[in-house]
């Protein structure tokens, strides 16, 4: 199974929790079985169009999905998955 990191802005949606454990072997497929558990992450995680918001990078390993096939990059089953809110400032 993966491993989904959790930032602290989104743990209110899965009930605290920093990680969790998906069976999902692509971003799409963690995505929707997340928010099947905890609705309302997917709505945080992509745009309106459905695409990977531009204010939260989602990566595989440490590399950007978006360099690996958007939400079809394929997870690796011993995999770590993190989802990181865009930081903001200046």
């Amino acid at each position: 199974m993966a491993t989904v990191r959790i930032p602290s802005q989104l743990r209110n949606l899965v009930d605290g929790e920093r990680k969790l454990r998906v069976t999902g072997g692509t971003i799409r497929a963690i995505l929707d079985e997340i928010d099947a558990k905890h609705p309302g992450i997917k709505n945080r995680v992509l745009d309106e169009k459905g695409e990977p918001s531009a204010f939260v990078g989602v990566y595989v390993g440490g590399e950007d999905i978006r360099f690996l096939g958007g939400l079809d990059a394929e997870v690796p089953a011993d995999a770590e998955v993190s989802i990181v809110p865009a930081a903001a400032g200046g």
